[in-house]
Formats: C-alpha cells, sequence, structure tokens
C-alpha cells in the first residue's frame, strides 16, 4: 500500500512540474491550480465583505455623490477579478 502510494505520489510530482514546460502562452498549470484554490475563494470572501462594507457606506456615499466610485471599488473591481479575469493571469492585480 505505502508503494502504490509513493508511485502515485511521484506521478503526480513528475505531471505538475512538467506541464509549465510544455505551456506556450499564457498562464502555466501552477499558476491557475493556485488561482483556482486560493485567489479565487478569496475573491469570493472579498465580494462579501465589500459588500457589505458598501452597504454600510452607502449614505455617506450618496451624501457626498460619490455612489460610483465606491461601488466600483467594494463590489466592482473584486467582482472582475474573482468572475470575469483569465484563470492564471494575474496581471489584472498589479495597480
Amino acid at each position: 500500500m505505502k508503494k502504490m502510494i509513493s508511485a502515485t505520489f511521484i506521478v503526480v510530482i513528475l505531471i505538475v512540474t512538467s506541464v509549465p514546460a510544455l505551456a506556450k502562452d499564457g498562464a502555466g498549470a501552477p499558476d491557475m491550480i493556485v488561482d483556482v484554490l486560493i485567489v479565487r475563494p478569496v475573491g469570493l470572501v472579498s465580494i462579501v465583505i465589500g459588500t457589505a462594507a458598501f452597504i454600510v457606506a452607502l449614505p455617506f456615499a450618496i451624501t457626498s455623490g460619490t455612489v460610483k466610485p465606491v461601488a466600483q471599488t467594494l463590489v466592482a473591481c473584486p467582482f472582475t477579478l474573482t468572475f470575469k479575469r483569465p484563470l492564471g493571469d494575474y496581471s489584472s492585480l498589479e495597480p
């Protein structure tokens, strides 16, 4: 049983490390894996927190006339980065 688990682990490591060498353009497999497992879930959480913060800030934004910029920053940007950005593409995360 231990040999089977070790062999499976070695095969998975070899596949994951060889895929970036085969990639021609765009993001590699490690970038996509990190994006799916870490960045996108963090994006979902930021959408929820940003929406809650937008609701709290809405009365102040209405009185100051800054509803659009506040909505863009707290809701639209996290939504775009989570759902509209290509998988594994981190260029849109840079300022």
